[in-house]
């Protein structure tokens, strides 16, 4: 079986080949593409693969614009941290859609799926494979070493986390700042993506912390805290976009 995998982040791309190597040791990835225009490039120049598994929302935009854009025989499994865009992946020749961080069950699940319908992929009930979206549990605290114990911090307490010399730091509400044993890549995963987003490799912000966006030079984007004006947060001109989505723009 060939598979492409569509995915911006290294961190889910690197989880989905390796549990497509333990749950399939047969089957091949044949490339792992990173953005709308690369997936359009490549679909172009191969054959189509066996089967898909395709985030939404990439550095250059919605994957939906691929079917947009060519024909897409091979069926997909969605894998995002969205669930609202459930009923238009289904529009799409879906088999699946995954909410990361993808578990090992629910890819197996899929992959069996993905055996057992695949002649009668065109038949399938939008209603029942919206059933089996299922929510994920979001860490919401944090424990941390306090003294000579631990102490508990909110998640939604925390306006931004950020990374300086490979230690993560949480600012919180109350102005402390408190050292995460964890990396940003691990807190990306974890997080709510609703309420959390990844501005960039140093920094994430949550969405109740954010005051103005600014523009700024070469189509990136600034963004100013309600607190702390003095952190300067820059995000990129391939994620302003997916910020702006994020923020309802």
């Amino acid at each position: 079986m060939n598979i492409v995998i569509i995915e911006d982040e290294r961190p889910n791309a690197e989880r989905l080949k390796r549990l497509i190597a333990e749950l399939r040791p047969n089957a091949v990835i044949k490339a792992v593409l990173e953005s709308v225009a690369e997936t359009l490039q490549w679909l172009q120049q191969h054959p189509q693969p066996d089967l898909i598994l395709m985030d939404i929302k990439l550095g250059d935009g919605v994957s939906f614009e691929i079917f947009e854009k060519t024909n897409i025989s091979a069926p997909v499994i969605f894998t995002t941290a969205y669930d609202e865009y459930a009923i238009q992946a289904f529009k799409q020749n879906s088999i699946d859609y995954l909410l990361k961080p993808v578990e090992k069950e629910e890819l197996s699940a899929a992959l069996e799926k993905f055996d057992r319908i695949l002649p009668a992929a065109s038949t399938l009930s939008l209603e029942k494979l919206l059933q089996d979206i299922k929510p994920k549990n979001y860490r919401s605290r944090f424990l941390i070493p306090y003294r000579d114990g631990f102490k508990t911090i909110l998640a939604d307490s925390t306006l931004y986390f950020c990374s300086e010399q490979k230690v993560t730091k949480a600012r919180l509400l109350n102005g402390d700042e408190e050292t995460v044993p964890l990396t940003l890549d691990e807190l990306e995963l974890q997080l709510d993506p609703k309420t959390f987003f990844r501005a960039n490799r140093q920094y994430i912000i949550n969405i109740e912390a954010v005051d103005i966006i600014h523009n700024y030079f070469n189509n990136k984007l600034k963004v100013q805290l309600k607190r702390f004006q003095d952190v300067e947060i820059i995000v990129s001109r391939d994620k302003a976009p997916l910020l702006k989505a994020w923020l309802g723009y």
